[in-house]
């Protein structure tokens, strides 16, 4: 991530072989993985579902670790979930040396970003210690007139309780603003069923727009070691969000635009939203004995909770609602901004998620592993979503499930692994029918099988997989009712496909990331389900130093994808390319320069729920300097 400077972290996931991020408005996205939304997102292991998959804001990849992706279904982990995928964020952490790096950044549309990562070491014993990670990162756009700014600020402490435990305590803060957000994005369907084109700077924002959210999160964690094998862990973390917006929603009543570009209409929106987030983890893990073999267990229990209310300012719809604006591309002052009067609670929800969850790993024989788990769940819902617009019985009946899984390994020969899965999968829908009664939950059952291979002294991994997947009662796209509400109708999807990915190092200099995913999903009449989402992705990636350069490092990065279709634009097969070159001034500092879209590539982000255009090639110039 640092290396292509993705200081954001979907450009990071963009890394990602399997992965691909629908960018489809400037402050919302989704993510997809083998043909479906990937719907949870963790911090450490723990988290809730997203609502509808989408995410809010880019999270700071400075404040973390890593990055962990989890392909496929992960019903082991979450007790929840779709067969897309899992996202893992994982912190930074106190060390045991005082330090730190700062970083500076400066680049194309006045890109400016300051970073500092701090550790020190509070006792004289060793014991305790903390960390403390902030960026703040300024930014205009190739969109005209956004402006983003993005303030992160971490801290975190730990050290040893009497001999055998350890305290973790952190603290999160974050404060994002956007001017001139998009809110929806272009149609480019015209009525006679060819598709306009655009400048890149396109976007249907007003310039009385803005998106300004702002969260606070906290977690306490406490380790304690009960015996050389066993220990327990108890997590608690609370999260609250709150969103301020008022934004412009520029649209066509008929989908499509007409030969002049013109067609389309304005909605202004402003609203406030809160949402608060409490989750309390308690599991033991350890090793033990039987048959003459150790075996690993892990056994748990959770509860999570998350309210959420929006409050929508009113205004005089007959003035300042579905009035006709200019040809695309248009000017930020084209609609008037409303007078707004005071606001009214619009939707306010609750939901609750209890699990008991247990896994064991078995050794069967030296080559042949076990893996058995189950979670036992269940899920209270009531009120609207944040994104839902229930207006029939929004209340969920309560939902108990049982998810089992269960894995088998086997070492083919002492670099050769193969593996096969079965895991049930299940998640609550946010999608509403075209009377405005939610959906029921989706159900299904997901299977891989697959090789892993090293190679090169365990210093080159391989991995081959296949997989399918079967989700019924998946809402999908349905159309628009007679109250101008989009709903969705239930179906069986299916999807399957193949994955390869090859990464490690290739010599004592150069480093290899390379994958490749070809997915088919089919709906309803065996039909192309999901068109959005790209049926073949590959990803290449390479790093190196010379060895007559050792101070030298640069690095490409490419990924192309096959065309994708939306339902109000479509993309044809495209690939973006970024490279970056960085320079050891001394063994403190050190220089990179990051060109991204190094062929200036013209291609519209995402076309989940709509589209924008992605940026042309921009540069990026870091300082770094650890001390």
């Amino acid at each position: 991530m640092e290396d292509f400077g993705t200081t954001g972290s979907n450009d990071a996931l963009k890394l990602s072989t399997g992965v691909t991020v629908n960018q489809y408005e400037t402050n919302r996205a989704t993510f997809s993985a083998r043909g479906f939304e990937i719907q949870l997102t963790q911090i450490d292991g723990l988290g809730m579902t997203n609502d509808w998959g989408t995410v809010i804001g880019k999270q700071d990849t400075f404040l973390f670790d890593k990055i962990e992706l989890i392909r496929g279904a992960n019903g082991l982990l979450t007790g929840v979930g779709n067969a897309s995928g899992t996202i893992n964020y994982v912190r930074k952490r106190p060390l045991n040396a005082d330090g730190g790096e700062v970083q500076l950044t400066g680049g194309s549309y006045h890109f400016k970003r300051a970073a500092l990562d701090y550790n020190k070491v509070l006792s004289d014993d060793g014991k305790w210690a903390g960390r403390v990670v902030m960026a703040h990162e300024d930014k205009d756009s190739h969109l005209r007139a956004l402006n983003t700014k993005r303030t992160s600020l971490y801290g975190v402490v730990d050290g040893q309780i009497g001999e055998n435990g350890v305290l973790t305590l952190g603290v999160n803060l974050r404060d994002a603003d956007q001017d001139s957000p998009m809110w929806g994005s272009l149609t480019l369907l015209r009525g006679d069923g060819s598709y306009a084109e655009f400048d890149v700077s396109t976007s249907t924002s007003q310039d009385w727009t803005f998106w300004n959210t702002k969260s606070t999160s906290a977690f306490i964690e406490y380790t304690h070691l009960l015996s050389p094998n066993w220990e327990a862990k108890l997590t608690y973390n609370i999260r609250r969000a709150e969103d301020d917006a008022r934004l412009f929603y520029a649209f066509s009543p008929t989908g499509a635009l007409n030969a002049d570009n013109t067609g389309l209409v304005g909605w202004p929106y402003y609203g406030y939203t809160e949402v608060d987030n409490d989750l309390i983890d308690a599991n033991i893990n350890g090793d033990f004995d039987a048959f003459g073999r150790e075996h690993h267990v892990i056994a748990g229990v959770s509860y999570s909770t998350q309210k959420t209310f929006t409050d929508a300012y009113q205004y005089d719809t007959e003035t300042y609602q579905y009035q006709p604006l200019p040809a695309v591309p248009y000017g930020g002052d084209v609609y008037p901004e409303p007078e707004w009067f005071p606001k009214q609670r619009v939707s306010d929800g609750e939901q609750k998620l209890t699990r008991l969850y247990a896994a064991t790993h078995l050794s069967v024989t030296d080559q042949l592993k076990a893996i058995a788990g189950i979670n036992a769940f269940k899920l209270a819902r009531e009120g609207s979503s944040r994104y839902g617009s229930a207006v029939v019985d929004p209340n969920y009946p309560d939902t108990d499930e049982q998810s089992p899984y269960f894995g088998l390994t086997y070492d083919l020969t002492d670099n050769i692994l193969g593996y096969v899965s079965y895991s049930d999968i299940f998640q609550n829908q946010d999608q509403t029918d075209i009377n405005g009664a939610y959906l029921d939950p989706m159900k299904g059952v997901n299977v891989e099988a697959g090789l892993k291979a090293e190679w090169l002294d365990q210093r080159l991994l391989t991995t081959l997989a296949f997989f399918t997947a079967e989700q019924q009662g998946l809402g999908i796209y349905g159309g628009v009712n007679e109250a101008q509400q989009t709903y969705y109708v239930p179906a069986d999807v299916e999807s399957k496909g193949v994955e390869l990915e090859v990464v490690g190092r290739v010599s004592e200099h150069a480093r290899v990331a390379f994958g490749v995913t070809s997915i088919e999903v089919t709906g309803p009449d065996d039909e192309d389900a999901a068109k959005w989402i790209p049926r073949t992705t590959v990803n290449a990636r390479f790093d190196t130093r010379l060895p007559a350069l050792p101070k030298f490092k640069f690095g490409f990065n490419g990924r192309w994808q096959s065309e994708t279709e939306g339902r109000a634009a479509e993309q044809d097969a495209y690939f973006v390319a970024d490279a970056f070159a960085s320079y050891d001034v001394t063994e403190a500092a050190s220089l990179r320069l990051n060109i991204n879209n190094l062929f200036d590539e013209k291609y519209l982000e995402g076309l989940a729920y709509g589209a924008i255009y992605a940026a042309p090639v921009n540069g990026l110039l870091t300082f770094s300097y650890q001390f």
